[in-house]
């Protein structure tokens, strides 16, 4: 079969490997599509950063491995001892293998399991035609949820894990920082909670056209000053919860200086610098800063129901290649800002 095997920095070859056999406890899933994710383009660029170099201690393995995490498919064959899955089951993946004995785990919050791992990441994943995950990693996939949008689910997972952590309550007046994968997703999961009043504030003109073209209303930094706006719009309370996916400094400036009193700045963003912003409004307005990482099985069954009810739009900025454009039209057109989000299609020519 044709998989996507990661080797080191810019080196991705689209190869033929075996396709693998499922064993115990686990399922192979023919993958219908496999999204490219912005820890995928760090890896692809400047990497092996999460990617280990020698066996990983929960799956063993090591570079150079297939990539891909965000993927859905259709089961093509089970392993001994599963129950309750069978040939033809469309699933979407959570792909994250954990110890289930640390501290995270004993309390329930695997997803920041102390050994925590990702298929696609930390063992051969979906950018392929076949790959074997464990049973614990399906989630069902209803009818009304296609398999485009069933790879969807684990990057619009992150989105709502995220959202719900910053607690917004339907009156309240929320922002996002940062109108890409993640911040879409935000927007589409605080309208999915119930919270009308969202401003997305970005400042490329592309990434703002595309999500208002989703309904969004946004706000451009580089024309307004954002604090000042929500200080007038919110009579002086702030924002009740805000968003940082952005990852630069500009933004968590911003963000921190919009954030209500006593409520919090949510991060699900990747600083790749230090960040030097002053805390005193943290420390005046009694706010705080909340840390945000992957999701849970709870968060992948919530965006499965609102994509089963119509609340995901791929229009504008989703784009599917086949896997031997994957580094022309994937990495290298997202790493230069011309895509937004990319589904490979391993059966596409």
């Amino acid at each position: 079969m044709k998989a996507a095997v990661y080797y080191g920095p810019t080196k991705l070859d689209v190869t033929d490997v075996p396709i693998p056999d499922p064993g115990p406890g686990t399922v192979q899933v023919r993958v219908a599509y496999n999204g490219i994710c912005g820890t995928d383009l760090h890896e692809f660029y400047a990497g092996p950063i999460f990617v280990p170099t020698s066996p990983h201690p929960l799956t063993g393995q090591q570079l150079p491995l297939v990539m891909g995490h965000e993927f859905a498919g259709t089961v093509t064959a089970v392993g001994r001892d599963v129950s309750g899955w069978a040939e033809g089951d469309r699933v979407a993946v959570e792909p994250i293998y954990r110890c289930g004995h640390c501290g995270p785990c004993a309390a329930g919050n695997y997803n920041v399991c102390a050994q925590i791992g990702f298929h696609g990441l930390m063992s051969d994943g979906g950018m392929a035609e076949y790959t074997v995950v464990p049973v614990d990693m399906l989630h069902r996939l209803p009818d009304a949820v296609s398999l485009e949008l069933g790879a969807l689910v684990e990057p619009m997972s992150v989105a709502y894990h995220a959202a719900t952590l910053g607690e917004p309550t339907p009156g309240d007046t929320a922002m996002v920082f940062g109108a890409g994968p993640i911040g879409i997703g935000l927007w589409f999961a605080l309208r999915g909670r119930g919270v009308e009043d969202v401003f997305v504030v970005e400042p490329s003109p592309t990434r703002r056209a595309a999500i208002e073209a989703l309904g969004a209303t946004t706000l451009d930094p580089g024309a307004l000053d954002v604090p000042a706006f929500i200080a007038e719009h919110t009579a002086g309370r702030g924002a009740g919860a805000v968003y940082d996916a952005a990852g630069v400094e500009p933004a968590v400036r911003s963000a921190l200086a919009c954030v209500g009193s006593r409520k919090p700045m949510v991060s699900v963003a990747i600083y790749e610098k230090p960040l030097t912003t002053p805390l005193l409004n943290l420390v005046m307005n009694e706010s705080r800063i909340q840390g945000s990482l992957c999701y849970t099985a709870a968060d992948f069954e919530a965006v499965i129901a609102l994509m089963a009810g119509g609340g995901y739009d791929t229009t504008g900025w989703v784009t599917t290649i086949g896997l031997d454009d994957v580094v022309d039209g994937g990495f290298e057109a997202l790493h230069a800002g011309t895509k937004m989000k990319v589904l490979v299609d391993p059966r596409a020519s």
